[in-house]
């Protein structure tokens, strides 16, 4: 990780840069791959599968049998862990259920809003080298709150065409019974044209990688409607002298063993904290069992060194991070200065790994910047709305003038003349 000391604000767009290998290339790959299942339905999902895998699953829908014998895989600590994570993630949804409204203006105007499950959704759960069975509990538990009917789930298969068993316990304890071993672009091309196999879904979710991302964000220029840019994972720790190094340099380390596109930021106050950081980094990330994903990681990342925690502060909002630890003396007061983050960590003892497991918080958030506008996965994310109006005749009559002024003005005189031949039929 290079230190940069006091930078300009003008060296800011570079500093906040993600990862962005091949993206051109990247582009046409994933064009090319969501086009072919498009046109060629499973015959062309079959042979995306062989070339990309090396292999094709015999049945690409994980059967029953292979969702019930998955318990029996699993130590009863496992078990119990993710029982314990589901709960606190229900627990902290539950209250998020977003309540119906309705106006009445007391002379024959009703408006309503109605919130509604969306009614097939897809999940992507990332399994590649890292089965992230936590994805499933953060999707599964929160669509299931939501209310949503159907619900499948995509994950890369093993070698051997299994699904790991704690993918399949977690959908299990999600009340998901409709599996696929199918990952990377072809599976949300699955999820979003459909095939003879798929049923296409309404709404795409879940991170992954690059080619999962990239995906996502072309389905989505077409009118698929997917949860948000959830792409390689990244955490920012801001820190100050009340920061410990061992705890800042794990939280670091562990974002960066996600994948090689994963990006890992630390904005400090001094330098001696960051050179120690540099340096105990490099003695630890040795110690890892996936060292070389971490080092591919780390050649991305950076140690930014500013006196003023003020200027750590503005470097943290613009860069917007998916995750942001606060390693500070005062957390709640520094959090109140947090105006564009995925999800926030507060105190040295809030460590990332916290929220992507069980603390109750949804992991699913929006990457490479787009926490500015963009917010984590929660209930409502998994619901769609309806606005309803009802007008009694006389309702129309106080507000008919306002509607056929506003409408002529605009131009549009069909619109004035919707309500004005109702006002005439009633007064005659």
């Amino acid at each position: 990780m290079r230190i940069y000391i006091e930078p300009d604000r003008k060296l800011w767009p570079s500093l906040a840069r993600r990862v962005n290998r091949d993206d051109a290339m990247l582009d046409w790959r994933v064009t090319e791959i969501l086009k072919s299942v498009k046109e060629g339905g499973d015959t062309a999902l079959n042979r995306l599968i062989g070339s990309i895998e090396g292999f094709v699953p015999a049945n690409l829908r994980v059967s029953d049998e292979e969702i019930e014998a998955a318990a029996g895989s699993l130590t009863d600590s496992l078990k119990d862990a993710i029982s314990t994570a589901a709960e606190r993630i229900r627990a902290f949804h539950t209250p998020q259920v977003p309540l119906d409204t309705e106006w009445d203006d007391g002379h024959g105007v009703v408006c309503k809003r109605r919130f509604l499950p969306i009614r097939r959704v897809g999940l992507y759960v990332p399994g590649g080298t890292a089965p992230l069975f936590s994805t499933v509990l953060m999707l599964g538990v929160t669509s299931s709150v939501a209310g949503c009917p159907e619900r499948i789930i995509c994950t890369p298969p093993a070698k051997d065409g299994s699904v790991d068993p704690a993918i399949l316990y977690a959908a299990k304890i999600c009340g998901i019974n409709e599996i696929y071993k199918i990952g990377g672009a072809q599976a949300v091309a699955a999820m979003a044209y459909g095939t003879e196999t798929f049923r296409k879904v309404d709404k795409i979710f879940g991170p992954g990688n690059r080619y999962v991302l990239k995906a996502k964000q072309i389905v989505c220029r077409e009118g698929v409607a997917v949860d948000m840019p959830a792409g390689p994972s990244e955490v920012m720790v801001v820190a100050d002298d009340s920061a410990k190094v061992p705890f800042v340099v794990s939280d670091l380390l562990s974002q960066a063993e996600h994948g090689p596109d994963s990006q890992v930021t630390l904005v400090c106050r001094d330098l001696a904290m960051a050179r120690e950081v540099q340096n105990e980094i490099k003695r630890r990330k040795e110690t890892l069992p996936r060292k070389e994903i971490v080092q591919l990681a780390l050649a991305d990342s950076r140690i930014i060194v500013y006196s003023s925690l003020e200027d750590c502060m503005d470097f943290a909002n613009y860069y917007a991070p998916e995750h942001l630890i606060l390693s500070v003396e005062d957390p709640d007061a520094v959090a109140l200065k947090v105006e564009a983050a995925g999800s926030v960590f507060l105190g040295n003892y809030s460590p990332e790994s916290a929220g992507d497991y069980a603390s109750g918080t949804n992991h699913i958030l929006p990457t490479r910047g787009t926490a500015v506008a963009w917010s984590g996965v929660g209930v409502d994310t998994f619901m769609h709305a309806i606005t309803y109006q009802s007008l009694s005749a006389e309702g129309l009559s106080r507000i008919g003038e306002t509607i056929i002024s506003m409408a002529e003005a605009e131009g549009l005189r069909a619109h004035a003349d919707a309500v004005r031949v109702r006002l005439e039929n009633e007064n005659n």
